[in-house]
This record gives structure tokens, sequence and C-alpha cells, in this order.
């Protein structure tokens, strides 16, 4: 899979501040820069968990680009999913002496032993838009607001039923509706700031009787999804339509919390007939803006998902690295949220957008995210 994202430019102001800094790490004594470290002298390890979805691979792209214009060296790993070969990936970062490390863990619980490793090594660690859970030893977070996106999950969807206009006022539409519900993967941290933001949105409709949730699937380890697998939603959706649906009732709506999820969910309606002559698609959400949800979005199969901008995350991931590895104490906006079970980790949140197909072009055209054309064939170049 070939999938292009450019990087979004970063201020001649921070290259050259990047381009100045030092490097502690492995090497280092104390933990802080060597004021006569030179970036091509100073590596950084990057761990992505797999190369399967869009999104990750525009991720690792972005942060191994912006980190090289600033002249580091960057140890770039994906895991495949695969726990045991990320764990052996990060332990091979720490023994070769990458001086920062990046990780977006599969399982935020399971890198105890290398976070201890990378602090007696004086390497910082910076979790990045995945918390790792359980370590003393992360270091700082780099997200979106996390249950924000969730709370946008929920809007759309009861936007596209009708039961919210898009300017946040009381929808026409009455329901009742039928509506199914999925979250993430549940060693995934921020599946459950997603499900909040969502179900929270969501729960007044639902206890009013205006949704139902004609499964009674209403709990997240019933509606989770491992490891995010399209293929894991796709035999979901087909259960609950078998189970809950026989009756010939129909689904009005679908939360999902990302779009690999939603085009399993589709998948699954197409096979029953939805989206056929006179059975329409339900109202499903998703996540990433990956280019096939997009395209899918444009043609009125999939109703909205949430773009968070992958390339304003590297530069912050970027930013927080060179005030590590210069000495100094990045920046967090937000210091209370994000507690990992050990200690509330600082971070730094970015904001999100709601994309529907009439924002589109603004959201991810314009701004360079995708031209028209890949949009127009579901496919990056």
């Amino acid at each position: 899979m070939n999938v292009r994202r450019p990087l979004a430019v970063l201020t001649a102001g921070l290259v050259l501040s990047l381009s100045a800094c030092g490097g502690g790490g492995a090497g280092s004594t104390d933990g802080a820069s060597s004021s006569s470290a030179k970036p091509e002298d100073i590596t950084v390890g990057v761990a992505m968990p797999t190369q399967t979805s869009e999104r990750w691979i525009a991720d690792g792209k972005a942060v191994k680009e912006g980190l090289e214009k600033a002249g580091y060296k960057v140890d770039l790993q994906y895991a495949n999913d695969d726990i045991p070969t990320q764990g052996q990936q990060i332990d091979q970062m720490i023994t070769k002496g990458d001086d920062l490390l990046i990780l977006a863990a599969i399982d935020g619980t399971a890198l105890s032993s290398q976070l201890d490793a990378a602090k007696a090594a004086n390497i910082k660690v910076i979790s990045y838009d995945r918390l790792i859970r359980d370590s003393a030893n992360v270091d700082f977070y780099v997200s979106f607001d996390n249950y924000k996106v969730g709370v946008q999950q929920g809007t759309a969807l009861l936007t596209g039923l009708g039961l919210l206009n898009a300017d946040g006022s009381k929808g026409t539409a009455t329901g009742p509706f039928n509506v199914e519900l999925f979250a993430g993967s549940l060693d995934d941290n921020n599946a459950g700031f997603f499900w909040n933001g969502a179900f929270d949105t969501i729960k007044p409709f639902i206890d009013s009787g205006v949704i139902k949730i004609k499964s009674g699937q209403t709990k997240i380890d019933e509606a989770a999804t491992l490891r995010w697998q399209q293929e894991v939603a796709q035999k979901r959706m087909e259960d609950l339509l078998t189970s809950a649906y026989s009756d010939g009732s129909k689904v009005d709506g679908v939360l999902s919390p990302y779009d690999g999820i939603s085009r399993g969910i589709i998948t699954a309606l197409q096979n029953a007939g939805y989206g056929g002559s006179g059975n329409k698609m339900p109202i499903i959400t998703g996540q990433d803006a990956e280019i096939a949800s997009v395209k899918l979005i444009n043609d009125g199969v999939q109703y909205a998902t949430i773009f968070k901008d992958t390339r304003k995350l590297a530069e912050q991931a970027i930013t927080v690295a060179e005030a590590y590895l210069d000495g100094k104490e990045p920046e967090a906006n937000d210091t209370k949220t994000y507690d990992n079970g050990v200690k509330v980790v600082p971070s730094f949140l970015l904001q999100s957008d709601i994309v529907y197909k009439d924002n589109i072009k603004p959201l991810l055209v314009d701004s360079g995210y995708y031209t028209q054309a890949e949009v127009d064939a579901g496919q990056a170049s």
C-alpha cells in the first residue's frame, strides 16, 4: 500500500530550532542533552503499530520526514500488530543507543519492561496517540482530544438521523431509530475515550426511547473490536443482523469509531441488501478520514468520519522531541486527563473535525491532505 500525505510545512523557526538542538539519551549520564551534539549524531526511534492501516503509514512517514528535515537520523519500525515484535523492536532501539523514543503502542499495557530499560538508559519516551499504561516511565503524551472525538462521532450520528441539525440545534426527526454500537480495541486506551464521548452524547436519546439498541449490546466490552480489525467488525455486524433483525426490521444507524471498522460494517450491510433499491444504507460514522472511506462518504455510502490531521500530530511530536533533546521540558496543554494507572502523563492534545460530504473539499482537499483526484478514486497516489 503506497499512501502519500504531505507533512504540513514546518515553520522556519521550528526547523531552525530543531536543527540547533542537542541530544541526550543512552549516552547521557543525567538525561540532559549535550550542547555539542549535532542533529546528525542523534537517532530517534519511532515505533508504529502496523502497516495495514493507511493512518499509521501516514503517521510514520510524517514523523520520519519531519525529523529528517531537521537533520536527525530516524529508526522507524512497524510491528504489523504483533505485540512481541513491537517489544523486540523497541528493545533493539534501546540496545543500539537511540537517543529518544516515539512510541505508538499496539497494546498500551505491554511495554513496561521496555520503558524501564529506557529509563535506565536516560532515554525520554513520547507516547504517540495511544497512551502507554501502567508505567511511570512515560514522559509525555501527544494525541487528539479523544473524548471530544467520541462526542463528534455521536454528534455525526445524531445529525445523520435528523435528531440534530448541522448547527447543533434540535432536528425535526422523531424516530424511533434502530442503532447498533461498535467500539475499538480494548487494549487501546483511546477506545474508552471514544466510546465514552460518543455514548454520553447519544445516551439521552436512548433514555427517551428515540434511539433503540435492538441488539441490547450497550456495553463497551460487548461492542469492542479486537485490534480495530475490519473483518472482526464485519463478522459482528453479520451476527447482529442475524440475531436482532431477522424479523424484517431495519438498522437506521451504526456508531463506528474507525473507518476500517466502518468498511467492515458496510460490507456486511451490503451483503444483506442495504444500499440497494428501496433499502437505504444506515447512517454510519467513522474516524481517521482514510481515503477509501472519504470516497464512500463522497459517494453517499458512509455518512461521516473524524479527521485527525496526522501532519499536525507529527509536528507536535517533533516539537516535544526538540524540547527533550535540548534538555528542556515540553509545553503541555493538559496535565489532568491522561492517568495511565501509575501517573498522570503531561499531554498536548490537538483538535479534530467532523467530515461530511459537503465539507470534504475545504477540510481535506483545500488543505492539501488529499487531492480531488484521490478522493474521486478512493486511493492515495
